[in-house]
């Protein structure tokens, strides 16, 4: 038996909707340095800074290939731990800077350490301060402060016992931000989360019903007008087993990915088809096959509120 849907013709309100969601996008990778920024990072750890030659211009930190035409570096030079404050901005970890190192012609880009608000002027004389425990990462150079002792020279042809280069850095970025649902998302999500129903919109001229909702028709550019309370029931329309793991999964492959058509709409919800097993979805869970969600105990307000699609007998 098919799911009956209800129409209604409330219009969200801002009680009615959730506003935004806190999310966080992170991707832990390996970081290949090449030859010449290897050796950069390696000699932090020694206290000098290695730049590299590309004609007349010289480039901290070092580079396998220059950045305005392309050509392979013709030498590594060692510069001096000084320079000047090109540049700077202040967030709420901290202060970053662009450091013209003296005889080099590319400001780097590093932290500012010890400045106050009469001390921070472009032009500043700064001097590289070293961390106690090298790790073989750019952080061996903790930063620059107002140059004090610290003398500068004119680049230098490197020593002769330069270390062998990083070849791997172990690195993770880490974004948090607020991902703003808007008065569509933001009435599905309140309704996902308090009411445990899903809620799409009806185009005012094809008369379609869309899941997720949206302003306009994706079909015919009419604007959507009234909402429709939809029994989260539906029809599979295609299926992939997912045997590959990565980053962000909520279910240990092998699992079900599923192309899902809910009762009374008119377009495809993606989500997992759980409690079945890999090798018997490939035979229960082909198109055609009758599913209902299988809600969980969280309250996110989003889709994953639904932990998967259950299989109807």
């Amino acid at each position: 038996m098919k799911g009956e849907t209800m129409t209604t013709t409330d219009a969200p309100t801002a009680s009615d909707e959730m506003e935004s969601l806190a999310a966080q996008l992170r991707m832990p990778y390996t970081l290949t340095p090449g030859w010449a920024t290897g050796i950069f990072l390696a000699e932090l750890g020694r206290h000098r800074l290695i730049g590299s030659r590309h004609g007349d211009t010289i480039s901290v930190p070092a580079q396998d290939f220059s950045g305005t035409s392309g050509e392979p570096t013709e030498g590594l030079v060692e510069v001096a731990p000084v320079g000047a404050l090109q540049g700077f901005t202040t967030t709420a970890d901290g202060t970053l800077g662009l450091v013209l190192i003296d005889g080099t012609d590319i400001p780097m880009i590093h932290r500012l350490l010890d400045f106050d608000s009469e001390t921070l002027q472009i032009g500043a004389r700064v001097e590289a301060v070293w961390s106690d425990k090298p790790v073989g990462s750019m952080l061996d150079l903790a930063g620059f402060a107002l140059a004090s002792s610290s003398e500068s020279f004119s680049p230098r042809a490197v020593p002769g016992d330069l270390l062998p280069p990083v070849l791997q850095v172990d690195y993770s970025m880490t974004l948090d931000y607020q991902h703003a649902y808007g008065p569509y998302y933001g009435t599905l999500f309140n309704a996902v989360k308090y009411d445990r129903r899903l809620r799409g919109v009806t185009c005012t001229k094809c008369a379609r019903v869309l899941l997720p909702p949206r302003a306009m028709c994706d079909v015919c550019f009419a604007p959507t007008s009234q909402w429709v309370d939809i029994d989260a029931v539906g029809t599979v329309q295609a299926s992939s087993i997912v045997h590959i793991e990565f980053i962000g999964q909520r279910m240990k492959p092998p699992y079900v990915y599923s192309e899902i058509v809910l009762d009374g709409t008119s377009t495809r919800l993606i989500h997992m088809i759980g409690d079945v097993d890999a090798e018997d979805a490939k035979t229960a869970a082909t198109p055609g096959a009758r599913v209902r969600a299988v809600w969980s105990d969280r309250r996110t307000g989003s889709l994953t509120d639904i932990d998967y699609f259950k299989l109807i007998p």
